[in-house]
């Protein structure tokens, strides 16, 4: 069994504070759609899961709707599985209704309702889809005692925090890490995190497919999983799927010079496909300090 795993697309993200790269940035991320596709073709991977948070809102308009599926359409030997996360859940008549109602390709599938689904002979997929941005419970509880065909290969796909992860510990749509394990789950693929992350042997997030802020994930991801039977470990191998890379870097003025800024932005790899958040330390002149953020203009 080999499949894709993604999530966190969040299609109709605002960057309004990048002005003109705002396009840019809402467009990436529909592109970054097309190179997963290309990487489930080119790994002979039948199925990409996106464990939620397709759009950015359980409301969008329709055009931002439609333009996920004109691309995953694009791949029609691909199945699509998409999970309603915590900022498009399936409520009556949003965003899923409408897609439903509009018609969507064959091989473009929201799993709405949390039901064992046969995804292949001896491959279970048991999705844990939100309707409401907030749950109290665990919504992957239930797959503790889901059937399946005896010797099947259990997936598990969900959106939310992992419970006593950090910072996490408090939040809503909480997540029993040992659910792989409970469930006898072969691998439970998780949304929510932005960044991709290896909670224990058989429960990774994916983190986002395209960066959306800076001091989160670096550069986009998806994961390739293959799976060869339910007792297997996974084999889980990360995948560069975006076209943005988010750094952040301080520049210690003292004793440096503007000349001295400009060579090490010009240092960094790949730098026009780099947003960079800048910070300044040491003291120094304020004409050096105006002249530097002249030069980092100038790159933009």
């Amino acid at each position: 069994m080999r499949f894709i795993h993604t999530a966190d697309w969040q299609i109709g993200k605002s960057f309004r504070r990048y002005g003109d790269k705002e396009s840019v940035l809402r467009r990436a991320r529909l592109d970054a759609i097309e190179r997963i596709g290309a990487l489930a073709r080119s790994e002979n991977a039948p199925f990409v899961m996106v464990a939620g948070d397709v759009y950015d809102h359980f409301a969008p308009s329709d055009q931002t709707a439609g333009e996920p599926v004109e691309r995953m359409r694009a791949f029609p030997d691909v199945q699509w599985l998409l999970l309603p996360g915590n900022h498009d859940p399936h409520r009556a008549d949003a965003v899923w209704d409408r897609l439903l109602r509009r018609g969507l390709p064959g091989n473009v599938i929201p799993v709405l309702d949390a039901r064992p689904m046969e995804l292949a002979p001896g491959v279970a997929l048991l999705p844990a889809p939100l309707l409401r941005n907030s749950e109290t419970s665990d919504l992957t509880r239930w797959m503790d005692e889901a059937p399946s065909a005896p010797g099947a290969i259990r997936i598990g796909l969900a959106h939310g925090a992992v419970t006593g992860f950090g910072e996490q510990q408090e939040a809503a749509n909480v997540i029993d890490p040992g659910r792989a394990k409970s469930a006898g789950l072969a691998y439970l693929a998780l949304g929510d995190w932005h960044r991709t992350l290896q909670i224990n042997e058989r429960v990774w997030y994916s983190g986002t497919h395209e960066p959306d802020r800076a001091g989160g994930q670096k550069s986009g991801q998806a994961l390739l999983v293959e799976i060869d039977g339910p007792q297997a470990p996974p084999r889980v191998s990360l995948r560069e799927v975006g076209a943005f890379r988010w750094e952040t870097t301080t520049f210690d003025l003292a004793g440096a010079t503007a000349d001295d800024v400009e060579a090490r932005l010009r240092a960094l790899p790949d730098l026009p496909r780099t947003l960079l958040r800048i910070g300044f330390s040491g003291a120094a002149p304020l004409a050096l300090r105006a002249e530097a953020e002249r030069r980092i203009e100038t790159l933009r």
